[in-house]
């Protein structure tokens, strides 16, 4: 039962009685007076309301030693340059298509032949794959 839902999973298919068990799910709601459960408004309380100063200056979450304490945040020259650009975007195939690859820069024209080989790729499993 458990492998032919996975395997409607993996086609996009969910059976009847999955799709019934997921529309009739809730989530259940702790009661106030429960002692002894885990997390809850009690511990909300205890944890200290860390200052604004301190949520400026501070990257928290990113110690990962026992003994160590979150690093401090530093001035941009202190980071290398390719790091402010992680985050910008890059064209899809659909858009370096459009255009005319013997205008692409070199970066971008990597970019195109790695994801028209990856699409051709997925194309061709598509049509050979057993069903």
């Amino acid at each position: 039962m458990a492998m032919s839902w996975t395997r409607g999973l993996k086609h996009g298919v969910v059976p009847r009685h999955a799709a019934q068990l997921i529309e009739s799910r809730s989530l259940a709601i702790a009661s106030k007076g429960k002692k002894g459960g885990k997390g809850g408004a009690a511990d909300a309380a205890k944890t200290p309301a860390l200052s604004q100063e301190l949520k400026s200056t501070t990257v928290f979450g990113a110690n990962i030693l026992k003994e160590g304490s979150d690093p401090k945040i530093q001035p941009d020259s202190e980071y290398p340059d390719w790091l402010w650009h992680m985050l910008n975007k890059r064209p899809v195939l659909s858009e370096l298509r459009r255009k005319d690859p013997k205008t692409l820069p070199y970066e971008d024209l990597k970019r195109f032949v790695k994801l028209d080989n990856r699409s051709r790729i997925k194309e061709k499993n598509a049509l050979t794959a057993k069903n």
